[in-house]
């Protein structure tokens, strides 16, 4: 079985790479690879400085005020990797869609991955399922963490269960003052 690396693992890939930066790019393929990618990169000089802008570009579709926002800012991002869809068996593990020419440098990848499956994400669960972790917007809290909300319900807020305590806690704390 051949997971689509457009869906829910984009996303949650691009999330981990923004929330914890990789010193090297052997971190950042090796944090592809975790998520599921087995393709090979061809190495670029730039390879990180390119990655990370791209990490950059796709915290704008997570900070966007609004849906029509994010629409807007995903387009640009699809427009910028705009190639053929086209199947593939890279791995003879089974065909598949890919939505990017082969070749292509490991930031130029990670831009079709992330803006097709950041697409498909917030086109099949709600365009509000991608936030910044609620924790953050407490006064003295430092947690910019990105929240790929996957659950059943739509409510997650928090990116981590830490951050969930210690809301609660300050909720308590304030509700006893």
């Amino acid at each position: 079985m051949h997971l689509n690396p457009y869906g829910e693992y984009a996303v949650l890939l691009a999330a981990s790479l923004a929330n914890d930066w990789p010193d090297s790019r052997a971190g950042i393929v090796r944090r592809a690879r975790d998520f599921g990618m087995t393709m090979a990169f061809p190495e670029a000089p730039d390879d990180c400085r390119q990655v990370h802008r791209v990490i950059q570009r796709w915290l704008e579709v997570v900070d966007a005020a609004t849906a029509d926002a994010r629409a807007e800012l995903l387009n640009v991002l699809m427009k910028d990797a705009a190639a053929y869809p086209r199947l593939t068996d890279h791995d003879q593990e089974g065909w598949h869609l890919h939505y990017r020419d082969g070749g292509q440098s490991l930031s130029e990848v990670l831009l079709a991955v992330f803006s097709v499956g950041t697409a498909l994400h917030l086109t099949t669960r709600g365009m509000t399922r991608l936030r910044r972790c609620e924790a953050g917007e407490a006064p003295g809290d430092a947690c910019r963490n990105v929240v790929v909300d996957i659950t059943r319900n739509g409510r997650q807020r928090f990116c981590s269960v830490r951050c969930g305590n210690r809301a609660a806690v300050r909720r308590h704390r304030a509700s006893r003052t």
